[in-house]
Formats: C-alpha cells, sequence, structure tokens
C-alpha cells in the first residue's frame, strides 16, 4: 500500500471523522461506489460542498463501512454549514438517491446518516 497524499491548505485546518453503514449487498455497494466515482458525482452536490466551506472530503470503505474525513478552515462551524447545505439545489435529491444504498431514514438528512467519531488517539 503506498498511502493517499493529503493537500496542503496554506492554513490550519480542522478534521471531522464521521461514520455509516451500507446495506450490506454487493450490488448496492458496487452501485455506491459508482454513483462516487468521478464519471457519475453529481456536480451539484460538489459545488454545494465546496460553498459551505469545506475543503476536502474523503470517503473510505471497508466491506459496508463507510469513513468519511472532511477538512475544513479553522473557524468553520458544522451545524451551520450542515443546515445549509441540507437546503442547496439537488442536495436533497441526491440524500434520497443514496439512501437506497445506506443503512438509514428514507429522508434523512446528509447531517443525520453520518455519526461524528471520536479521536481517541493520535500521535503527540
Amino acid at each position: 500500500m503506498n498511502g493517499y497524499q493529503t493537500k496542503n491548505y496554506g492554513q490550519p485546518v480542522k478534521r471531522y471523522v464521521q461514520t455509516m453503514d451500507l446495506q450490506n449487498n454487493p450490488e448496492l455497494i458496487g452501485k455506491y461506489r459508482e454513483a462516487h466515482d468521478r464519471q457519475h458525482f453529481w456536480q451539484e452536490i460538489k459545488e454545494g460542498i465546496l460553498s459551505v466551506g469545506i475543503l476536502e472530503m474523503e470517503i473510505y470503505i471497508l466491506g459496508n463501512r463507510l469513513v468519511m474525513i472532511v477538512d475544513t478552515p479553522l473557524d468553520f462551524r458544522w451545524d451551520e454549514a450542515m443546515r445549509l447545505l441540507a437546503t442547496l439545489p439537488r442536495q436533497a435529491e441526491w440524500e434520497q438517491y443514496v439512501a437506497m444504498f445506506q443503512q438509514c431514514a428514507a429522508q434523512a438528512t446528509s447531517d443525520e446518516k453520518w455519526q461524528m467519531m471520536e479521536r481517541m488517539f493520535y500521535l503527540y
């Protein structure tokens, strides 16, 4: 494994880490992966994520477990950004579409689906 290069933002950033489970169905997991590839990911969703101040977002997968890493500026306000994100064009449509792959309520917002993880260790 070669690892993943991280971006240099030229400023200190905050990192948020969240988790969620997908339906434990290989076909649905494959379709969820496809929905997030460069060819199929909705441009409006990318633009919305960036417009609320998120600098980078990565999703990692192991089986049906997802881990999302979000980097933001230090002054980023998560709750405010998620409220705004939920109102942006096509966001509700996107959330409803991907809900069929996820273990969540069909009408859940992104912030309701993803569970914030607590950092329990880092190398000081």
